[in-house]
């Protein structure tokens, strides 16, 4: 893609995907804080089969117009499915994941969508080690997400200074395009695969983060570090099939930056 001015703010819809299981303490604040982000956005929930009331706060939200769409997964899939599921249903320009806890802060939002706008990026990284303000605690946690992001940094060849942030903001004309496939936590690593494979500009920028405690609700386990260093191994070594060249496109046809045709997957 060329560089230079993509769109103007006015003119450009950030469809929010917010996967939520059982935040039933937290959803309705993250809704709050939505709500005072000075961008048109497009919020599409996936209730993955919570056994609170997450469901019914969702449901009452969407009711009194804060969220555009509510889509219930009748049993627990994972946060991978439920973003593959707000991602079919989203028709916005530019699309972004907000986990349904406190510890991402969506008025750091417009931040991560100028490069986007600048015709810079494809896809901005929300970086929690790059010097923002974040809460103290589990260093275990920043040993692995240090640990992961280089092991993925070696198969991409990208620069990252945190694979497994939740804010990945992405084009979505690109999106829409990226082969996605897994259901837990895999979701971050495979997005990044897609992305490096894509030769997606990306761009990173600091964000705020407020940490959770596995008291205050943190869902992630060491399993799924486990987990994910297979699937950095998998979605790297093991990648879809290759992608057509630009010039199988028709002639005058626009192109993400995987050199796909709109459609052509």
């Amino acid at each position: 893609m060329t560089a230079g001015p993509w769109r103007a703010a006015a003119d450009v819809v950030l469809s929010v995907l917010v996967p939520a299981y059982n935040e039933g303490p937290t959803v309705a604040r993250v809704f709050e804080r939505l709500a005072q982000v000075p961008l048109a956005l497009e919020i599409i929930a996936v209730n993955d089969g919570s056994s609170d009331d997450t469901g019914r706060q969702l449901d009452a939200l969407a009711a009194q117009g804060r969220i555009h769409k509510v889509i219930h997964h009748q049993k627990n899939r994972g946060k991978g499915a439920a973003i593959r599921t707000a991602i079919a249903a989203a028709t916005g320009d530019v699309m972004v994941v907000q986990d349904a806890d406190l510890e991402y802060d969506p008025a750091e939002l417009p931040i991560l969508l100028a490069p986007i706008l600048d015709g810079r990026a494809d896809a901005v990284y929300g970086s929690r080690f790059l010097g923002g303000p974040h809460r103290v605690l589990l260093f275990w946690h920043s040993v692995g997400n240090t640990a992961l992001t280089l092991l993925s940094n070696m198969l991409t060849d990208l620069n990252l200074t945190d694979m497994e942030t939740c804010y990945k903001m992405v084009r979505a004309d690109l999106m829409r395009r990226l082969t996605l496939t897994t259901d837990r936590f895999g979701f971050e690593p495979e997005l990044t695969a897609r992305l490096a494979r894509a030769e997606a500009r990306i761009y990173e920028l600091p964000i705020s983060y407020a940490g959770r405690t596995y008291a205050d609700g943190k869902k992630i386990k060491w399993q799924d570090g486990v987990a994910a260093i297979w699937h950095i191994l998998r979605f790297n070594l093991f990648p879809p099939g290759s992608p057509p060249s630009p010039a199988d496109a028709a002639p005058g046809a626009p192109q993400t930056p995987d050199g796909h045709a709109p459609g052509s997957r």
